[in-house]
Protein backbone atom coordinates (compact mmCIF):
# COMPACT_ATOMS: atom_id res chain seq x y z
CA UNK A 1 0.00 0.00 0.00
CA UNK A 2 1.49 3.37 -1.07
CA UNK A 3 1.48 6.01 1.68
CA UNK A 4 -0.50 9.23 1.32
CA UNK A 5 2.71 11.25 1.74
CA UNK A 6 4.27 9.59 -1.29
CA UNK A 7 1.11 9.88 -3.40
CA UNK A 8 0.76 13.60 -2.73
CA UNK A 9 4.47 14.42 -3.01
CA UNK A 10 4.67 12.71 -6.41
CA UNK A 11 1.47 14.47 -7.47
CA UNK A 12 3.09 17.85 -6.71
CA UNK A 13 6.42 16.91 -8.25
CA UNK A 14 4.91 15.61 -11.49
CA UNK A 15 2.23 18.32 -11.60
CA UNK A 16 -0.45 15.76 -12.31
CA UNK A 17 -3.97 16.65 -13.45
CA UNK A 18 -5.78 14.16 -11.22
CA UNK A 19 -5.14 11.58 -8.49
CA UNK A 20 -6.47 8.03 -8.74
CA UNK A 21 -6.66 5.54 -5.89
CA UNK A 22 -7.32 1.84 -6.41
CA UNK A 23 -8.24 -0.55 -3.60
CA UNK A 24 -8.49 -4.32 -3.83
CA UNK A 25 -9.01 -4.99 -0.14
CA UNK A 26 -10.95 -3.57 2.83
CA UNK A 27 -8.07 -1.71 4.62
CA UNK A 28 -7.53 0.26 1.40
CA UNK A 29 -10.85 1.99 2.09
CA UNK A 30 -9.55 3.53 5.31
CA UNK A 31 -6.39 4.67 3.53
CA UNK A 32 -8.49 6.34 0.83
CA UNK A 33 -10.33 8.33 3.49
CA UNK A 34 -6.97 9.37 4.93
CA UNK A 35 -5.69 10.49 1.51
CA UNK A 36 -8.82 12.59 0.99
CA UNK A 37 -8.31 14.26 4.37
CA UNK A 38 -4.66 14.94 3.56
CA UNK A 39 -5.57 16.43 0.18
CA UNK A 40 -7.96 18.78 1.95
CA UNK A 41 -5.39 19.66 4.62
CA UNK A 42 -2.73 20.39 1.99
CA UNK A 43 -5.22 22.44 -0.06
CA UNK A 44 -5.24 20.28 -3.20
CA UNK A 45 -7.97 20.97 -5.74
CA UNK A 46 -7.29 18.09 -8.13
CA UNK A 47 -10.03 15.56 -8.98
CA UNK A 48 -9.82 12.41 -6.86
CA UNK A 49 -10.79 9.18 -8.65
CA UNK A 50 -11.66 6.11 -6.58
CA UNK A 51 -11.67 2.58 -8.03
CA UNK A 52 -10.87 -1.04 -7.36
CA UNK A 53 -12.66 -4.24 -6.42
CA UNK A 54 -13.44 -3.29 -2.84
CA UNK A 55 -14.78 0.21 -3.62
CA UNK A 56 -18.27 1.38 -4.48
CA UNK A 57 -20.11 4.56 -5.37
CA UNK A 58 -21.91 4.39 -2.03
CA UNK A 59 -18.71 4.15 0.02
CA UNK A 60 -17.11 6.92 -2.02
CA UNK A 61 -20.10 9.20 -1.43
CA UNK A 62 -20.56 8.32 2.23
CA UNK A 63 -17.03 7.95 3.54
CA UNK A 64 -14.51 9.60 1.19
CA UNK A 65 -16.13 12.57 -0.57
CA UNK A 66 -17.19 14.41 2.64
CA UNK A 67 -13.52 14.74 3.61
CA UNK A 68 -12.45 16.62 0.48
CA UNK A 69 -13.89 19.81 -0.96
CA UNK A 70 -12.58 18.97 -4.42
CA UNK A 71 -14.36 16.58 -6.76
CA UNK A 72 -14.31 12.95 -5.68
CA UNK A 73 -15.76 10.40 -8.10
CA UNK A 74 -16.03 6.62 -8.16
CA UNK A 75 -15.05 4.68 -11.30
CA UNK A 76 -15.60 0.94 -11.56
CA UNK A 77 -12.31 0.20 -13.30
CA UNK A 78 -9.49 1.50 -15.44
CA UNK A 79 -11.44 1.53 -18.68
CA UNK A 80 -13.99 3.96 -17.29
CA UNK A 81 -11.49 6.34 -15.72
CA UNK A 82 -10.44 7.72 -19.12
CA UNK A 83 -13.91 9.03 -19.92
CA UNK A 84 -14.43 10.35 -16.38
CA UNK A 85 -11.03 12.08 -16.31
CA UNK A 86 -11.72 13.68 -19.69
CA UNK A 87 -15.00 15.11 -18.37
CA UNK A 88 -13.24 16.44 -15.26
CA UNK A 89 -10.35 18.04 -17.13
CA UNK A 90 -12.24 19.44 -20.12
CA UNK A 91 -12.74 23.14 -19.43
CA UNK A 92 -16.09 23.19 -21.19
CA UNK A 93 -17.52 20.29 -19.15
CA UNK A 94 -15.61 20.08 -15.86
CA UNK A 95 -17.71 22.52 -13.82
CA UNK A 96 -21.04 21.01 -14.85
CA UNK A 97 -19.72 17.44 -14.43
CA UNK A 98 -18.27 18.16 -10.97
CA UNK A 99 -21.46 19.80 -9.77
CA UNK A 100 -23.50 16.88 -11.07
CA UNK A 101 -21.31 14.39 -9.19
CA UNK A 102 -21.52 16.41 -5.97
CA UNK A 103 -25.32 16.64 -6.20
CA UNK A 104 -25.58 12.91 -6.88
CA UNK A 105 -23.34 12.00 -3.95
CA UNK A 106 -25.15 14.40 -1.64
CA UNK A 107 -28.42 12.68 -2.53
CA UNK A 108 -26.84 9.26 -1.90
CA UNK A 109 -25.82 10.40 1.58
CA UNK A 110 -29.29 11.71 2.32
CA UNK A 111 -30.95 8.51 1.08
CA UNK A 112 -28.58 6.40 3.15
CA UNK A 113 -29.25 8.46 6.26
CA UNK A 114 -32.99 7.96 5.86
CA UNK A 115 -32.66 4.21 5.28
CA UNK A 116 -30.41 3.72 8.27
CA UNK A 117 -32.73 5.66 10.56
CA UNK A 118 -35.49 3.18 9.72
CA UNK A 119 -33.42 0.02 10.29
CA UNK A 120 -33.79 -2.08 13.40
CA UNK A 121 -31.27 -4.56 14.77
CA UNK A 122 -31.46 -7.41 17.25
CA UNK A 123 -28.87 -8.80 19.63
CA UNK A 124 -26.58 -11.63 18.55
CA UNK A 125 -28.36 -13.94 21.01
CA UNK A 126 -31.72 -13.13 19.44
CA UNK A 127 -30.29 -13.55 15.93
CA UNK A 128 -28.95 -16.99 16.80
CA UNK A 129 -32.37 -18.03 18.09
CA UNK A 130 -33.80 -16.98 14.71
CA UNK A 131 -31.42 -19.02 12.55
CA UNK A 132 -32.87 -21.20 9.75
CA UNK A 133 -34.66 -24.32 10.94
CA UNK A 134 -33.11 -27.29 9.13
CA UNK A 135 -34.13 -30.84 10.00
CA UNK A 136 -30.72 -32.48 9.73
CA UNK A 137 -32.17 -35.95 10.21
CA UNK A 138 -33.90 -35.57 6.85
CA UNK A 139 -30.89 -34.18 4.98
CA UNK A 140 -29.20 -36.43 2.42
CA UNK A 141 -25.52 -35.75 2.95
CA UNK A 142 -23.24 -37.09 0.23
CA UNK A 143 -19.69 -38.09 1.12
CA UNK A 144 -17.20 -36.65 -1.41
CA UNK A 145 -15.64 -39.19 -3.76
CA UNK A 146 -12.27 -37.48 -3.29
CA UNK A 147 -11.49 -36.28 0.23
CA UNK A 148 -8.42 -34.12 0.79
CA UNK A 149 -6.60 -31.71 -1.51
CA UNK A 150 -6.58 -31.95 -5.31
CA UNK A 151 -4.30 -29.85 -7.53
CA UNK A 152 -5.23 -28.85 -11.09
CA UNK A 153 -2.28 -26.92 -12.49
CA UNK A 154 -1.66 -25.66 -16.01
CA UNK A 155 -5.26 -26.44 -16.80
CA UNK A 156 -6.24 -25.98 -20.47
CA UNK A 157 -7.62 -22.49 -21.04
CA UNK A 158 -9.55 -23.93 -23.99
CA UNK A 159 -11.76 -25.75 -21.48
CA UNK A 160 -12.09 -22.78 -19.14
CA UNK A 161 -13.01 -20.18 -21.79
CA UNK A 162 -16.27 -22.01 -22.49
CA UNK A 163 -17.52 -20.90 -19.08
CA UNK A 164 -16.89 -17.17 -19.49
CA UNK A 165 -19.74 -14.90 -18.46
CA UNK A 166 -19.35 -12.05 -20.97
CA UNK A 167 -21.88 -9.61 -19.48
CA UNK A 168 -19.47 -8.25 -16.79
CA UNK A 169 -16.82 -7.86 -19.48
CA UNK A 170 -18.95 -5.27 -21.28
CA UNK A 171 -19.66 -3.48 -18.01
CA UNK A 172 -15.89 -3.10 -17.65
CA UNK A 173 -16.01 -0.95 -20.77
CA UNK A 174 -19.06 1.00 -19.58
CA UNK A 175 -21.38 -0.73 -22.03
CA UNK A 176 -24.70 -1.57 -20.42
CA UNK A 177 -26.53 -4.65 -21.57
CA UNK A 178 -26.63 -8.41 -21.29
CA UNK A 179 -24.64 -10.73 -23.52
CA UNK A 180 -25.44 -11.76 -26.24
CA UNK A 181 -28.32 -9.31 -26.79
CA UNK A 182 -25.94 -6.37 -26.22
CA UNK A 183 -24.34 -7.17 -29.58
CA UNK A 184 -27.54 -6.17 -31.39
CA UNK A 185 -28.54 -3.32 -29.08
CA UNK A 186 -29.66 -0.20 -30.95
CA UNK A 187 -27.48 2.16 -28.92
CA UNK A 188 -24.31 0.19 -28.13
CA UNK A 189 -24.54 -2.87 -30.38
CA UNK A 190 -22.01 -1.70 -32.96
CA UNK A 191 -19.45 -0.68 -30.35
CA UNK A 192 -20.06 -3.86 -28.31
CA UNK A 193 -19.60 -6.05 -31.38
CA UNK A 194 -16.28 -4.40 -32.28
CA UNK A 195 -15.10 -4.76 -28.68
CA UNK A 196 -16.19 -8.40 -28.59
CA UNK A 197 -14.33 -9.16 -31.81
CA UNK A 198 -11.15 -7.63 -30.39
CA UNK A 199 -11.60 -9.56 -27.16
CA UNK A 200 -12.12 -12.87 -28.95
CA UNK A 201 -9.06 -12.26 -31.13
CA UNK A 202 -6.81 -11.57 -28.13
CA UNK A 203 -8.38 -14.43 -26.17
CA UNK A 204 -7.63 -16.79 -29.04
CA UNK A 205 -3.97 -15.71 -28.97
CA UNK A 206 -3.82 -16.18 -25.20
CA UNK A 207 -5.31 -19.67 -25.41
CA UNK A 208 -3.41 -20.89 -28.48
CA UNK A 209 -0.05 -19.53 -27.39
CA UNK A 210 -0.58 -20.29 -23.68
CA UNK A 211 0.22 -16.70 -22.75
CA UNK A 212 -1.58 -17.09 -19.43
CA UNK A 213 -1.42 -20.08 -17.10
CA UNK A 214 -4.36 -21.48 -15.13
CA UNK A 215 -3.57 -23.08 -11.76
CA UNK A 216 -6.10 -24.34 -9.27
CA UNK A 217 -6.45 -26.28 -6.05
CA UNK A 218 -9.43 -27.45 -4.02
CA UNK A 219 -9.99 -29.48 -0.90
CA UNK A 220 -12.96 -31.46 0.43
CA UNK A 221 -13.02 -32.11 4.16
CA UNK A 222 -15.29 -33.52 6.89
CA UNK A 223 -16.84 -30.65 8.86
CA UNK A 224 -19.41 -29.69 11.47
CA UNK A 225 -20.77 -26.40 12.70
CA UNK A 226 -20.39 -25.21 16.27
CA UNK A 227 -22.73 -22.26 16.75
CA UNK A 228 -21.56 -19.70 14.15
CA UNK A 229 -18.29 -21.44 13.31
CA UNK A 230 -17.30 -24.42 11.15
CA UNK A 231 -14.81 -26.98 12.40
CA UNK A 232 -12.82 -28.60 9.60
CA UNK A 233 -11.44 -32.07 10.38
CA UNK A 234 -8.46 -34.00 9.06
CA UNK A 235 -10.50 -37.18 8.57
CA UNK A 236 -13.89 -38.70 9.23
CA UNK A 237 -12.97 -39.72 12.77
CA UNK A 238 -13.23 -35.99 13.54
CA UNK A 239 -10.78 -36.24 16.42
CA UNK A 240 -8.41 -33.55 15.21
CA UNK A 241 -9.54 -30.08 14.17
CA UNK A 242 -7.52 -28.93 11.15
CA UNK A 243 -8.94 -25.41 11.17
CA UNK A 244 -11.95 -23.33 12.13
CA UNK A 245 -13.83 -21.15 9.65
CA UNK A 246 -15.58 -18.22 11.30
CA UNK A 247 -18.86 -16.87 9.96
CA UNK A 248 -20.96 -13.77 10.54
CA UNK A 249 -24.68 -13.73 11.29
CA UNK A 250 -27.25 -11.23 10.05
CA UNK A 251 -28.51 -8.94 12.81
CA UNK A 252 -31.15 -6.84 11.09
CA UNK A 253 -34.66 -7.39 12.45
CA UNK A 254 -36.54 -9.81 10.21
CA UNK A 255 -40.18 -10.49 9.48
CA UNK A 256 -41.71 -13.55 11.15
CA UNK A 257 -41.11 -15.70 8.07
CA UNK A 258 -37.42 -14.76 7.64
CA UNK A 259 -34.30 -16.01 9.43
CA UNK A 260 -31.05 -14.40 10.54
CA UNK A 261 -28.56 -16.38 8.50
CA UNK A 262 -24.88 -17.30 8.87
CA UNK A 263 -22.90 -19.58 6.57
CA UNK A 264 -22.39 -22.03 9.46
CA UNK A 265 -26.13 -22.77 9.32
CA UNK A 266 -25.57 -24.80 6.15
CA UNK A 267 -23.26 -27.35 7.82
CA UNK A 268 -24.62 -30.05 10.15
CA UNK A 269 -24.19 -29.13 13.85
CA UNK A 270 -21.62 -31.09 15.81
CA UNK A 271 -24.22 -32.12 18.38
CA UNK A 272 -26.24 -33.84 15.61
CA UNK A 273 -23.50 -36.53 15.39
CA UNK A 274 -23.85 -36.28 11.59
CA UNK A 275 -20.66 -36.02 9.57
CA UNK A 276 -20.98 -33.24 7.03
CA UNK A 277 -18.48 -31.88 4.53
CA UNK A 278 -17.16 -28.57 3.23
CA UNK A 279 -15.04 -27.60 0.25
CA UNK A 280 -12.43 -24.89 -0.28
CA UNK A 281 -10.81 -23.68 -3.50
CA UNK A 282 -8.35 -21.21 -4.99
CA UNK A 283 -7.82 -20.61 -8.71
CA UNK A 284 -5.89 -18.18 -10.86
CA UNK A 285 -5.54 -17.37 -14.55
CA UNK A 286 -3.17 -14.48 -13.97
CA UNK A 287 0.18 -16.23 -14.13
CA UNK A 288 2.10 -14.72 -17.04
CA UNK A 289 0.05 -11.53 -17.19
CA UNK A 290 2.93 -9.24 -16.19
CA UNK A 291 4.96 -10.29 -19.23
CA UNK A 292 1.96 -9.80 -21.47
CA UNK A 293 1.23 -6.35 -20.06
CA UNK A 294 4.87 -5.32 -20.46
CA UNK A 295 4.70 -6.23 -24.12
CA UNK A 296 1.74 -3.89 -24.59
CA UNK A 297 3.34 -1.19 -22.43
CA UNK A 298 6.44 -1.26 -24.63
CA UNK A 299 4.15 -0.56 -27.58
CA UNK A 300 2.22 2.11 -25.65
CA UNK A 301 -0.90 0.02 -26.22
CA UNK A 302 -3.17 1.07 -23.33
CA UNK A 303 -6.22 -0.46 -25.01
CA UNK A 304 -4.83 -3.99 -24.93
CA UNK A 305 -3.43 -3.52 -21.43
CA UNK A 306 -6.99 -2.96 -20.21
CA UNK A 307 -8.23 -5.74 -22.47
CA UNK A 308 -5.84 -8.40 -21.20
CA UNK A 309 -6.63 -7.53 -17.57
CA UNK A 310 -10.35 -7.76 -18.30
CA UNK A 311 -9.93 -11.12 -20.05
CA UNK A 312 -7.76 -12.53 -17.25
CA UNK A 313 -10.45 -11.55 -14.73
CA UNK A 314 -13.17 -13.21 -16.84
CA UNK A 315 -11.06 -16.36 -17.19
CA UNK A 316 -10.49 -16.51 -13.41
CA UNK A 317 -14.24 -16.34 -12.77
CA UNK A 318 -14.79 -18.91 -15.52
CA UNK A 319 -12.23 -21.23 -13.90
CA UNK A 320 -14.08 -20.88 -10.58
CA UNK A 321 -17.37 -21.70 -12.33
CA UNK A 322 -15.87 -24.64 -14.22
CA UNK A 323 -14.19 -26.11 -11.15
CA UNK A 324 -17.34 -25.77 -9.05
CA UNK A 325 -19.22 -27.78 -11.67
CA UNK A 326 -16.52 -30.47 -11.69
CA UNK A 327 -16.70 -30.68 -7.91
CA UNK A 328 -20.51 -30.91 -7.83
CA UNK A 329 -20.72 -33.54 -10.55
CA UNK A 330 -17.49 -35.55 -10.14
CA UNK A 331 -15.11 -34.95 -7.23
CA UNK A 332 -17.81 -34.50 -4.60
CA UNK A 333 -20.57 -35.92 -6.75
CA UNK A 334 -23.55 -34.60 -4.78
CA UNK A 335 -25.10 -33.40 -8.03
CA UNK A 336 -23.86 -36.05 -10.45
CA UNK A 337 -26.99 -35.90 -12.62
CA UNK A 338 -26.69 -32.16 -13.19
CA UNK A 339 -27.18 -30.97 -16.76
CA UNK A 340 -27.08 -27.19 -16.86
CA UNK A 341 -26.30 -24.79 -19.68
CA UNK A 342 -23.77 -21.98 -19.28
CA UNK A 343 -26.70 -19.58 -18.91
CA UNK A 344 -28.09 -21.76 -16.10
CA UNK A 345 -24.71 -21.68 -14.37
CA UNK A 346 -24.59 -17.88 -14.62
CA UNK A 347 -28.06 -17.78 -13.06
CA UNK A 348 -26.77 -20.07 -10.26
CA UNK A 349 -29.42 -22.74 -10.81
CA UNK A 350 -27.13 -25.42 -9.40
CA UNK A 351 -27.35 -26.98 -5.93
CA UNK A 352 -25.03 -25.45 -3.36
CA UNK A 353 -23.04 -22.20 -3.20
CA UNK A 354 -19.41 -21.00 -3.35
CA UNK A 355 -19.16 -17.83 -1.22
CA UNK A 356 -15.87 -15.93 -1.12
CA UNK A 357 -14.23 -14.04 1.78
CA UNK A 358 -14.61 -10.30 1.36
CA UNK A 359 -18.03 -10.64 -0.24
CA UNK A 360 -21.54 -10.15 1.22
CA UNK A 361 -22.01 -13.58 2.84
CA UNK A 362 -18.59 -13.40 4.56
CA UNK A 363 -17.13 -9.88 4.50
CA UNK A 364 -14.02 -10.84 6.48
CA UNK A 365 -10.98 -11.06 4.19
CA UNK A 366 -8.89 -12.71 6.95
CA UNK A 367 -10.74 -15.98 6.30
CA UNK A 368 -8.58 -16.25 3.17
CA UNK A 369 -5.64 -17.07 5.45
CA UNK A 370 -7.39 -20.23 6.67
CA UNK A 371 -8.35 -21.26 3.13
CA UNK A 372 -4.78 -20.78 1.89
CA UNK A 373 -3.36 -22.69 4.85
CA UNK A 374 -5.66 -25.70 4.40
CA UNK A 375 -4.98 -25.84 0.66
CA UNK A 376 -1.32 -24.80 0.83
CA UNK A 377 -2.52 -22.53 -1.95
CA UNK A 378 0.63 -20.48 -2.48
CA UNK A 379 2.78 -23.58 -3.00
CA UNK A 380 0.15 -25.42 -5.04
CA UNK A 381 -0.99 -22.58 -7.32
CA UNK A 382 1.46 -19.69 -7.11
CA UNK A 383 -1.23 -17.36 -5.74
CA UNK A 384 0.04 -15.14 -2.94
CA UNK A 385 -1.78 -13.11 -0.31
CA UNK A 386 -0.44 -9.57 0.09
CA UNK A 387 -0.04 -7.95 3.51
CA UNK A 388 -3.53 -6.54 3.04
CA UNK A 389 -4.90 -9.94 1.94
CA UNK A 390 -5.44 -9.11 -1.69
CA UNK A 391 -4.64 -12.04 -3.97
CA UNK A 392 -1.75 -11.81 -6.41
CA UNK A 393 -2.11 -12.26 -9.34
CA UNK A 394 -5.25 -10.16 -9.21
CA UNK A 395 -7.01 -12.54 -11.61
CA UNK A 396 -7.57 -15.04 -8.82
CA UNK A 397 -10.58 -16.34 -6.91
CA UNK A 398 -10.87 -18.29 -3.65
CA UNK A 399 -13.79 -19.40 -1.56
CA UNK A 400 -15.84 -22.19 0.00
CA UNK A 401 -18.14 -24.92 -1.29
CA UNK A 402 -21.42 -25.72 0.49
CA UNK A 403 -23.46 -28.65 -0.83
CA UNK A 404 -26.61 -28.35 1.29
CA UNK A 405 -29.70 -27.57 -0.86
CA UNK A 406 -30.77 -25.01 1.75
CA UNK A 407 -27.55 -23.05 1.24
CA UNK A 408 -28.10 -19.65 -0.33
CA UNK A 409 -26.20 -16.45 -0.97
CA UNK A 410 -27.10 -13.59 1.33
CA UNK A 411 -25.82 -10.26 2.59
CA UNK A 412 -24.83 -10.05 6.24
CA UNK A 413 -25.72 -6.37 6.36
CA UNK A 414 -24.62 -4.20 9.27
CA UNK A 415 -23.82 -5.86 12.59
CA UNK A 416 -23.80 -4.67 16.19
CA UNK A 417 -20.82 -4.45 18.52
CA UNK A 418 -21.97 -7.47 20.55
CA UNK A 419 -21.28 -9.68 17.52
CA UNK A 420 -18.01 -7.93 16.74
CA UNK A 421 -16.75 -8.61 20.28
CA UNK A 422 -17.98 -12.21 20.14
CA UNK A 423 -16.34 -12.73 16.74
CA UNK A 424 -13.10 -11.19 17.98
CA UNK A 425 -12.94 -13.52 20.97
CA UNK A 426 -13.68 -16.58 18.85
CA UNK A 427 -10.91 -15.68 16.39
CA UNK A 428 -8.48 -14.72 19.13
CA UNK A 429 -7.56 -11.33 17.73
CA UNK A 430 -7.87 -7.80 19.09
CA UNK A 431 -11.06 -5.78 18.89
CA UNK A 432 -9.18 -3.06 17.00
CA UNK A 433 -8.03 -5.49 14.31
CA UNK A 434 -11.49 -7.05 14.04
CA UNK A 435 -13.13 -3.64 13.58
CA UNK A 436 -10.51 -2.74 10.98
CA UNK A 437 -11.41 -5.73 8.83
CA UNK A 438 -15.15 -5.54 9.41
CA UNK A 439 -15.39 -1.74 9.12
CA UNK A 440 -17.71 -1.78 6.06
CA UNK A 441 -20.39 -3.74 7.96
CA UNK A 442 -20.18 -2.06 11.37
CA UNK A 443 -23.44 -0.42 12.48
CA UNK A 444 -21.48 2.01 14.66
CA UNK A 445 -18.62 4.46 14.24
CA UNK A 446 -15.12 3.65 15.46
Amino acid sequence: MVSSDKILSVAREKKVDAIGLSGLITPSLDEMVHVAKEMEREKFDLPLLIGGATTSKAHTALKIAPNYSGTTVHVLDASRSVQTTSSLLNRSTNKEFSEKIKREYSQLRENYKQRESNKEYITLEEARKNKPAINWGEQKIIKPKSLGVTILNDYPLSEIEKFIDWTPFFRTWELKGKYPSILTDEKVGEEATKLFEDAKKLLSEIVDQKLLKANGVFGLFPANSVCDDIEVYADELRKGIEAVLYTIRQQSKKSKSSSNVALADFIAPKESKITDYIGLFAVTTGLGIDELIKKFQDNHDDYNIIMVKALADRLAEAFAEFLHKKVRTEYWGYSSEEELSNEDLIKEKYKGIRPAPGYPSQPDHTEKITIFKLLDAEKNTGIKLTENLAMFPAASVCGLYFANPNAKYFTTGKILQDQVKDYQKRKGISLEETERWLQPILSYKI
